[in-house]
């Protein structure tokens, strides 16, 4: 049985990090947030094209000081709903003052092309997947962590996917499902590297906190690989090519799923990244 747990929040996509601090305006989420921190390092301070190499460093360094406790929570199956205090815990003071001025950029600045997730609190009803270990098309194991979905999401994948199999002999996994606000952090802050450190980039590939349709049961997001280890995260054309691609485009919708991220818009092409609408 799973506990039910309550994350410090996001509240007009900025990162609540103080405790006793309320915001009422969604429209001046910068503005409010700068009542209930003093910090002496400002968001704006941090370059949105590129990182500075001093703060290219401290990301690093804040990673470098993350990576215990992300692999003991991998391990014990809970990084799915990490929390912001267990990010922070393991920083020193510089770390700390960073990450917290990163947290609360100006998601507006930012140019997102998607809506806020206001979802606060611990979904009670995940259902874990367990990993499954694939043989991809090199001969590689491909390896999916132990994954979590809300249990009508979880049903209605399973009926979609059981109908895939029938249609086409063919089944698709979970690569990436719930995940909390504080984790979707870390994982932006994990992928600046892959884009020069530009956060104006990143945020194309991976969503700002708290505007990740991962985070929010109610629109909740799978990533997919298929059984030869196709997720498309290195070349989206390999997943765009498959056979399972082309049945998500024509029946997906039947068991409520619809395509996130088609070609075109603001956010890069995601064929393999589904979210849930409800039937």
């Amino acid at each position: 049985m799973l506990t039910k747990l309550v994350y410090t929040g996001i509240v007009c996509g900025c990162i609540i990090v103080c405790s006793g601090c309320t915001i009422s305006s969604p429209e001046q989420p910068a503005s409010a947030m700068a009542n209930c921190h003093d910090f002496s390092r400002k968001p704006d301070n941090i370059n949105l094209d590129k990182l500075s190499n001093a703060d290219q460093a401290m990301v690093e360094s804040v990673l470098g000081s993350l990576e215990p406790i992300i692999q003991k929570r991998r391990q014990q199956q809970t990084l799915a709903w990490i929390q912001f205090e267990d990010l922070y815990a393991p920083l020193d003071e510089n770390q700390r003052i960073f990450l917290k001025a990163f947290a609360t950029i100006n998601p507006y600045q930012l140019n997102i092309d998607m809506p806020y997730q206001p979802i606060q609190n611990f979904p009670p009803d995940l259902v874990k997947i367990e990993s499954q270990t694939l043989l991809s098309a090199n001969g590689q194991p491909y390896i999916t962590q132990t994954q979590f979905l809300p249990k009508n999401v979880y049903i209605s994948y399973i009926n979609m996917t059981n109908a895939m199999q029938q249609d086409i002999g063919k089944t698709l996994y979970i690569a990436s499902g719930y995940r909390s606000p504080a984790y979707q952090l870390y994982l932006f802050l994990f992928y600046l590297k892959n884009h020069e450190y530009s956060i104006l980039e990143t945020r194309r590939f991976v969503a700002w906190p708290g505007f990740s349709e991962h985070g929010n049961p109610l629109r909740q997001a799978i990533d997919f690989v298929n059984e030869q280890g196709i997720d498309g995260q290195e070349n989206a054309a390999e997943f765009e090519a498959l056979e399972e691609y082309r049945w998500l485009l024509e029946h997906a919708g039947r068991f409520g799923f619809e395509l996130s991220y088609p070609k075109g818009g603001k956010m890069a092409f995601e064929p393999w990244h589904w979210r849930y609408q409800g039937q």
